[in-house]
């Protein structure tokens, strides 16, 4: 045998299957990019709910159009929630031109959208001129001031407040003042006793014939009441507020103070018994259990009951500013209506569109919070 015949041959390794997977940098980007997708999908869904609660559902089918969602179903929506009011409120200007056209008062004709919009524009250029003539006052005494202070350094310099008369937007803003002050009062008062009553059968049965008797009562019934009881009470040289103000603002907060009331109990007497029962396994206070368990629960009704009654104040308060000449929306309205010119009607139309879109944004405000606090699910 030779040589190479005699070598023994060495067995050959056995090849090894190697399962093939993704490189590793592919997967992390494939992961990556599924990460992305997700958050996008998210991202839309939060922004068209922050849109729904500010009132601006209108826009979400636009969202949902950029983010690449189908067109007919987004174009659809968008057309039920901007076309469709637009189309009418296209409709009411034709028909309201068409009618007041044919309608004269003594007062003269009815106004049209042309003349309300041209109100419109003159009252808001009446309060810039206003606002120029404030400033012009204001600069007027500085630079005498600078001068009598250059003569004498000693001298004593005071600065007369100005006391031109109150334009359209002062008297808006003096409005919501008013009503915002008596809401407050109203929800200062009105939860309390809401709480009382949702937590007591006896207190509820002792407040609820109160409730129902004085819940139906005009504005026009309280307001002389007030006025007596304000003047006889309100006694001052230099008073902090206007006695007309305080007697409006009473009066918004005995009239809408009953929604609040009403709700507030509905919300703390629906809580569920069962966490009533484990509070009192815990032994817990009352303090506790009002703050920790009664509040958090009942507050989608509190809201509710608030929201309720900012609109029954902001609706109570104009008939209440007519009557005691509070400087605002109200006694605008009843100043024009005197004053009888060929332009008065133009302007209590203008005032009436302000109050209307004034109180649907203090609604849509009062149903954000309200949505916020609903912890249940969306609204």
């Amino acid at each position: 045998m030779s040589p190479a015949s005699s070598e023994v041959r060495r067995p050959e390794p056995a090849a090894v299957t190697v399962p093939v997977h993704a490189p590793a940098p592919v997967a992390a980007r494939a992961a990556r990019a599924a990460r992305a997708a997700r958050k996008v999908r998210r991202s839309p869904e939060r922004l068209c709910q922050v849109l729904t609660l500010l009132g601006l559902a209108f826009t979400v089918p636009v969202v949902r159009l950029a983010c690449g969602e189908d067109p007919r179903i987004q174009l659809n929506a968008l057309w039920r929630t901007l076309g469709v009011p637009l189309v009418a409120m296209a409709l009411f200007v034709m028909m309201w031109s068409f009618v007041a056209a044919r309608i004269h008062t003594s007062l003269g004709q009815i106004p049209g959208p042309a003349a309300v919009w041209q109100q419109a524009g003159a009252l808001w250029a009446d309060h810039k001129a206003e606002r120029e003539r404030q400033a012009r006052f204001y600069e007027r005494q500085q630079q005498r001031s600078a001068e009598r202070l250059a003569q004498d350094p000693a001298a004593e310099v005071a600065i007369m407040r100005y006391t031109g008369r109150p334009t359209y937007i002062d008297q808006i803003v003096t409005s919501l003042k008013t009503v915002f002050t008596g809401f407050l009062f109203a929800t200062l008062l009105a939860v309390p006793i809401g709480i009382l009553c949702g937590m007591s059968r006896m207190v509820d049965a002792a407040f609820n014939p109160f409730v129902q008797v004085f819940k139906p009562i005009s504005p026009l019934a309280w307001l002389p009441i007030v006025t007596l009881v304000v003047s006889a009470l309100y006694v001052s040289e230099n008073p902090v507020v206007e006695k007309s103000f305080l007697v409006s603002s009473i009066t918004v907060a005995l009239c809408s103070l009953w929604p609040t009331v009403i709700n507030t109990s509905l919300g703390v007497s629906s809580i569920d018994r069962d966490l009533l029962n484990v509070a009192r396994v815990l032994q817990l206070d009352w303090k506790t259990r009002l703050v920790k368990l009664v509040l958090p629960s009942s507050l989608p009704l509190i809201f509710t009951g608030m929201r309720l009654s900012l609109g029954v104040g902001w609706m109570v308060l104009i008939a209440a500013e007519m009557l005691a000449q509070n400087p605002g929306l109200g006694k605008f309205v009843w100043d024009e209506f005197q004053n009888g010119s060929a332009e008065s009607m133009s302007r209590m139309l203008v005032a009436v569109f302000t109050i209307g879109f004034i109180g649907f944004l203090l609604d849509r405000a009062m149903l954000t919070l309200q949505s916020l606090t609903d912890f249940g699910g969306r609204r």
